[in-house]
C-alpha cells in the first residue's frame, strides 16, 4: 500500500508542477477537436464539486490554525482585498472597455470567486509564505457561499437580472457542502483512507481540466471571434489585481513570502467556479462562460512568470504542504 500510494504521489507531483502546460495542451485539443470534450459541459458542476470535494480531503485542522494565527493576513489578503479589488476591478473594466453583455458578465463571474488553490503551489515557487496562501484560500472559499452570489447580484446585475438566493444556493452546493464533507471525512477517516487522500489532487486536477476542455470545446467559433478581446480583459483583470495585491502587502509592511502570498492569492480565482455558475445561471448569455475558461489558462501562466520574477529576489524558504489540492482554478 506504502508502494502504491508513494507512485500516486510522485504521479500527482508531476500533475501539479506541469498543471499549466497540461491546461494549455488540453485547450489546444479541444480545439482541434472538440466533440472529444463537449460532451464534459453537462457535468460542469459535477466536476466542480469533485474539484471542491478535493480541496475538502486536504484540508486538516491545523490548517484552521493558521487561519487563526495570521487573522490580519488572512482578512487583509483572503478577504478584503480579493473581494474588493478584483470584483471591482472586473466591473471597471467592464463599463471602461463597453464589453457585450456576455463578456461582461463572465469577467464579473470570475472577479467576484474565491481565491483558487492553484495560487497554493504558484505561492511555493516563488519562496512565499505557502501556510498563509492555504490559509487565505480556505477562508475566500468558506465564505464564498454569502459574498460571492451579493457581489455578482451587486455588480452583475448592471447587464442582466440575478437571482441572489439561486446563486446562493448554487455555490452551497458545488463548494460549500463538498469541502465541508471533505474536511470531515479527512477528520474522521484520514488514516484509513491514505490511498484516497494521495489520489484526490491527481482527480480534481483532471476535474478542472475537463471544465475548461469542455467549454473551450462548445464555444470554439466563438473563440475566434471574441477570443482575443476575452483574453486582453482576462490578463488585464489577473495582472491589476496581483500588482494591487503585492502593492497594499507592502504598503502595511508585510514580510516578502507574506507580500508575495497575497499577491498570487488576489490575482489567480477559483475560475472554475465561475464558469460553472455561468453553466447554470446564464445560459441565455453563452459567452458568459469564456472568460473563466480562458482564466483558467491564463493564470497559470501569468502565475508562473510572478513566481519566477519574485523567487530571484532573497526570501525566505518555505514548507509546501504535501497534500494541499493543486487544482488549476
Amino acid at each position: 500500500m506504502n508502494t502504491f500510494v508513494a507512485i500516486l504521489q510522485r504521479i500527482t507531483g508531476m500533475i501539479i508542477k506541469y498543471i499549466g502546460v497540461i491546461i494549455i495542451a488540453f485547450t489546444i485539443w479541444a480545439c482541434w477537436t472538440p466533440n472529444v470534450f463537449s460532451w464534459t459541459v453537462s457535468y460542469t458542476s459535477i466536476f466542480l464539486g469533485v474539484a471542491m470535494f478535493g480541496m475538502g480531503l486536504s484540508i486538516k485542522a491545523q490548517d484552521f490554525k493558521i487561519v487563526w494565527a495570521n487573522p490580519k493576513e488572512i482578512l487583509l489578503g483572503g478577504v478584503l482585498l480579493q473581494y474588493t479589488i478584483m470584483p471591482i476591478t472586473a466591473y471597471i473594466l467592464c463599463q471602461a472597455l463597453q464589453l457585450p453583455t456576455d463578456i461582461a458578465i463572465g469577467v464579473i463571474l470570475v472577479g467576484c470567486c474565491p481565491g483558487g488553490t492553484a495560487s497554493n503551489v504558484i505561492t511555493y515557487i516563488a519562496k512565499g509564505d505557502v501556510a498563509l496562501s492555504v490559509g487565505m484560500t480556505i477562508a475566500s472559499t468558506l465564505l464564498a457561499p454569502l459574498i460571492t452570489p451579493f457581489l455578482i447580484f451587486s455588480l452583475g446585475g448592471t447587464w442582466v437580472d440575478v437571482s441572489f438566493l439561486a446563486l446562493v444556493m448554487s455555490v452551497i452546493k458545488v463548494v460549500l457542502i463538498p469541502v465541508l464533507v471533505g474536511i470531515v471525512i479527512h477528520h474522521f477517516f484520514g488514516k484509513k483512507l491514505e490511498a484516497l487522500l494521495a489520489c484526490m489532487p491527481l482527480v480534481s486536477s483532471i476535474a478542472i481540466v475537463m471544465i475548461i476542455a469542455g467549454i473551450i470545446s462548445v464555444n470554439v467559433s466563438k473563440i475566434f471571434t471574441a477570443g482575443i478581446l476575452v483574453l486582453a480583459v482576462v490578463m488585464l483583470h489577473n495582472l491589476i489585481g496581483m500588482g494591487l495585491g503585492l502593492i497594499a502587502s507592502k504598503i502595511l509592511r508585510t514580510t516578502y513570502p507574506k507580500a508575495t502570498a497575497i499577491a498570487i492569492e488576489v490575482g489567480m480565482q477559483n475560475s472554475g467556479l465561475a464558469v460553472s455558475l455561468a453553466t447554470l445561471h446564464f445560459a441565455m448569455n453563452p459567452l458568459a462562460t469564456l472568460p473563466g475558461a480562458i482564466f483558467s489558462v491564463w493564470h497559470n501562466i501569468s502565475g508562473a512568470i510572478f513566481a519566477s520574477i519574485r523567487q530571484r529576489h532573497k526570501g525566505d524558504e518555505v514548507a509546501m504542504p504535501t497534500d494541499f489540492v493543486g487544482e488549476s482554478e
